[in-house]
């Protein structure tokens, strides 16, 4: 999208400076997926590593790599979508810039729903291991 300068001058129009926002949004969203992502691993390791192996725990894992699965899937969506931004250059009228506008805004619903059950998980996961936790000269 490097076409797409983010820069909001004064002269830009309502419907510029919207796609520039959007714009900068999807670069955050994507930013913070691969965070997530990062994240997730790291939970997923302290699931096999440090909290055994009981049904809950099992359970805990499977949602967390069911949830990496999905973050994937959203990012590789995303970034897709970015690339298919390069459009907006050559839309000429109302019409096409309100199509851009309704497409980010369902990919802005997909994200915000994801990172809510994503949420939920962590702290669910947070919830089950509270105190479990030691400290490295073996105090908790």
């Amino acid at each position: 999208m490097e076409n797409l300068k983010t820069e909001i001058y004064p002269h830009d129009t309502d419907i510029d400076v919207t796609h520039k926002l959007n714009t900068i949004e999807i670069d955050y969203w994507i930013s913070h997926l691969i965070y997530i992502k990062k994240e997730m691993t790291n939970l997923i390791g302290l699931c096999r590593e440090d909290f055994g192996s009981n049904p809950d725990n099992e359970a805990t894992l499977q949602k967390f790599n069911k949830k990496h699965l999905e973050s994937e899937t959203l990012l590789t969506a995303l970034q897709n979508y970015k690339n298919s931004r390069e459009d907006i250059l050559e839309c000429e009228d109302a019409q096409c810039d309100m199509a851009f506008v309704t497409e980010h805004e369902s990919y802005r619903r997909n994200y915000l729903y994801y990172l809510d059950k994503y949420r939920r998980l962590k702290n669910d996961f947070f919830s089950k291991v509270q105190g479990k936790f030691t400290l490295l000269n073996g105090t908790s």
